[in-house]
């Protein structure tokens, strides 16, 4: 089978042959249907994961099918289309992994980071960490979703968007327009923070849009009467940190994405204005079932960009330079 391998921090992917795996106890092999590229890659590439390992297969947005089951492994059942999320597994019998929060065990991994991904035909999963994925999605367009796609819906459920919250998104890269989507289909006034004016998100649902270019942040959603939930998608901590005082009383500040500068925030703040600061690491498998179940019914895909196993060498490192694209890329796995 072909596969992509990041040898060592820094280095160009290696596009190489190896072997089918075969899965072992509890694993199911998948065969890669498509796989998102995410800016996590870039992350792993530059070294910034201690827990991460070299050599490894990237990719952690994975849509595939389910071709052969290890030892024990029942479900799912050969040929069910199943996504592979950025969590690949936890240890099971800590506090968190019995309660459901598995995306927060110390003992965790990630695909793609610290256990062979998706840039490759297939792949060895685990039992338990891949969700069926709703017919009603296109399989190249759903990869997006395993990481993007439950990041975003997450957050703004576990931030408290329903129905007329002021949700202000900061930045429209992958999570970002995710986020968009999600908060308008949950029936939250949305606005944008973007570097600049974007009038076609009118057509997505959107109320506002603050160009950072010419606006200050905060300011501009103060005017706009503040918003109950800021969630910051950029993969920098500036913006969220300007849009702060733009947080309605009770609002929370949400990171989904974060910069390696730190987060300064006035104490008073937070104390006078009641206002929460969190984070929200992607999430269990069953926010990835409740996450893939509610795209399929409002049919919220990512514009995505499909390309050939053999691009994403140079398209990864494209996104390490911080070259914009206008959609998602999206490794598609046909066997040619």
């Amino acid at each position: 089978m072909r596969a992509a391998v990041l040898n060592a921090p820094e280095t160009a992917l290696e596009l190489v042959e190896r072997e089918i795996p075969e899965p072992g106890p509890g694993e199911l092999l998948v065969k890669v249907t498509a796989c998102g590229m995410c800016f996590s890659e870039v992350n792993h590439l530059r070294g910034h994961y201690p827990f991460g390992r070299f050599p490894v297969v990237p990719g952690h947005e994975i849509s595939g099918v389910v071709t052969a089951l290890g030892e024990g492994v029942s479900f799912p059942p050969i040929g069910t289309p199943v996504g592979v999320p950025f969590l690949y597994d936890s240890c099971g019998h800590c506090d968190l992994c019995v309660r459901g929060d598995q995306i927060l065990c110390p003992r965790k991994r990630i695909t793609g980071v610290g256990v062979d991904g998706g840039y490759a035909d297939y792949m060895v999963a685990q039992t338990g960490f891949v969700t069926p994925v709703p017919l009603a999605l296109d399989p190249v367009a759903a990869a997006p979703l395993m990481c993007a796609g439950i990041t975003a819906f997450n957050g703004l459920r576990h931030g408290g968007a329903v129905p007329g919250t002021k949700v202000a998104v900061i930045g429209t890269g992958g999570v970002g327009m995710m986020a968009v989507r999600f908060a308008v289909a949950m029936g939250a006034r949305v606005a944008v923070v973007s570097r600049s004016r974007r009038p076609e998100l009118a057509d997505d649902g959107v109320e506002l849009v603050i160009a950072t270019n010419d606006q200050d942040p905060g300011a501009a959603l103060s005017a706009w009467g503040g918003a109950d939930l800021v969630v910051n998608t950029a993969p920098t901590s500036l913006v969220a940190q300007e849009s702060l005082p733009g947080t309605a009383p009770d609002g929370t500040l949400l990171m989904l994405g974060y910069g390696r500068e730190p987060l300064t925030i006035s104490p008073s703040a937070l104390v006078l204005g009641r206002i929460r600061v969190m984070g929200m690491p992607s999430g269990s498998p069953h926010d990835l079932r409740d996450a893939l179940a509610f795209a399929a019914a409002h049919q919220i895909l990512p514009a995505v960009t499909p390309v050939a196993l053999a691009e994403a060498p140079a398209l990864l490192a494209a996104m390490a330079e911080g070259k914009p694209g206008t959609s998602r890329s999206v490794i598609v796995l046909d066997g040619s």
